[in-house]
């Protein structure tokens, strides 16, 4: 068995082997016509089930070919053009690279002893990242799994911040249209269940700084601590950015800790284009960052950086056989001293081989076509009888529903929607997403591939006007 592990012995093994794997990954990428097969879960879950995980094959060979049955023929591809549903973008090859030299060397980010220049790195990264962003020189931060434990991690250093011994009197502010993961944060952070304010929106989708005010107001006279407001830069439905300028001012007024999920809008901050879309984050006192969204890098690749380092220390703990105390001392640089996470892979490694080879302005240019895509996506629906469509994108999402001439029960156009997604999906042509509006189901185009094109956008609408007409046509067959 010893064959197996990597070393100097088995290097050539090695080459061979992920060379392999790379062809038929290579193979599966030139000759995918679609974003999906269709396949359903009762018919792949029998394929998986029957494979015995104690009687091994031997042989990379024969293992790849079960793998192409079990995964790779089914997978879901990002990478196609009419991959339109989540957030999932596709990857820039540097970054693959990277991604197989850092899974092969399988540094740990945690101490230096285990990584030495990729604890450089990061640190650089982090430091690049803060100066795009304008946070100061006393700025810092730390890679992350995502953009929960980024948000998860900003608002445990705010509620440290707020130096309060009673937590139910804490209050975070964020838009209705926030992520999930701020209400799940204050949950794991020990809050109350009434703790997250939820801040109505406007017509565009971003956060009332009116209703912000008289909520920061009234939370002051109920005898309450305003701990954090959440600035979403990049909402997950709507890629709606919140008036940053205008919530800076509050939190300055109110004593708040600000915090910008831009784990969504961080690709304006290498954009050549809408970059003062953004304007005003530079106000923050945390920031989330999901390079894996806009800088079209594989999962994971995200940070949260803060304003003052010194904030990282309310997630610094020591132990004697990881980081004593006498390292701090003898300035040797340890990066678990700021993270949540003590175990870490060395993904900055991606996104360094992407600014080596292709510079910021490269990834800003793939960024502004997306978000002009969107743009001109938007036109088309605005200008299609058959569709509702909600707001205008700052980002690159679109969030629209069929909307049949004949027929006008909420409901039934509700229903028609989603049979409209779900045969998509099965069919496999294209993969859309979906979400409420108003209590009302909707779909959603988040663009974020560049090779996907507006003939694209139109030759989708089509299929999900046509599935959505279908059903109806059979629904009325079968009422009368």
């Amino acid at each position: 068995m010893r064959s197996h592990l990597l070393n100097d012995t088995t290097a050539d093994r090695y080459r061979r082997s992920v060379t392999e794997g790379i062809e038929r990954v290579a193979a599966k990428l030139a000759t995918t016509a679609s974003p999906f097969t269709g396949i359903t879960v009762d018919a792949l879950a029998p394929r998986i089930e029957r494979i015995d995980l104690d009687r091994p094959l031997h042989d990379t060979t024969a293992v790849l070919d079960e793998l192409e049955e079990v995964y790779l023929r089914d997978a879901v591809y990002f990478h196609h053009p009419r991959y339109l549903a989540h957030l999932n973008c596709p990857v820039v090859i540097p970054a693959v690279v990277g991604e197989a030299i850092l899974s092969a060397v399988n540094s740990s980010l945690d101490t230096w002893d285990q990584s030495a220049g990729g604890t450089l790195i990061e640190r650089k990264l982090i430091d690049w990242t803060n100066e795009r962003i304008g946070l100061g020189p006393a700025a810092d931060g730390v890679f992350t799994s995502g953009g929960s434990q980024s948000n998860l991690q900003a608002l445990l250093l705010a509620r440290e911040e707020a130096k309060s011994d009673d937590l139910a009197r804490l209050r975070v502010f964020a838009s209705e249209v926030s992520h999930f993961s701020v209400k799940k944060s204050a949950k794991l952070l020990g809050l109350s269940a009434d703790s997250v304010v939820s801040i109505p929106v406007d017509h565009d989708k971003r956060m009332q700084t009116v209703a912000l005010a008289h909520e920061l107001d009234r939370c002051k006279r109920d005898g309450l601590l305003p701990m954090a407001v959440v600035a979403t830069a990049g909402t997950t439905d709507f890629g709606s950015i919140d008036p940053l300028p205008e919530i800076a001012e509050l939190c300055a007024q109110f004593g708040a800790w600000m915090h910008v999920d831009a784990a969504y809008g961080c690709g304006l901050l290498t954009s050549l284009k809408h970059r003062d879309r953004i304007d005003g984050i530079e106000r923050a006192d945390s920031v989330t960052v999901d390079y894996h969204k806009s800088f079209f890098q594989p999962v994971s690749s995200s940070a949260v950086l803060v304003r003052d380092a010194s904030t990282l220390r309310h997630a610094t703990y020591h132990a004697e056989y990881l980081n004593p105390r006498r390292m701090v001392e003898e300035r040797i640089p340890n990066q678990v001293d700021k993270s949540l996470q003590t175990t870490r892979r060395f993904d900055a490694l991606k996104l360094w081989m992407t600014l080596r080879v292709m510079g910021a302005d490269g990834i800003g240019q793939l960024f502004d076509e997306v978000c002009d895509l969107a743009a001109e996506g938007w036109k088309l629906l605005a200008a299609d009888p058959r569709f509702d469509v909600v707001v205008e994108p700052s980002l690159s999402t679109l969030v629209f529903r069929y909307i049949p001439a004949a027929v006008t029960d909420p409901a039934e156009i509700d229903r028609a929607n989603l049979y409209a997604r779900k045969a998509i999906f099965a069919s496999g042509d294209a993969v859309v997403a979906g979400t409420k509006v108003g209590g009302r189901h909707y779909l959603k185009f988040t663009l974020l591939n560049p090779e996907t094109t507006a003939d694209d956008i139109t030759a989708v609408l089509d299929l999900i006007a046509g599935h959505a007409e279908q059903y109806l046509g059979e629904s009325l067959d079968r009422a009368s």
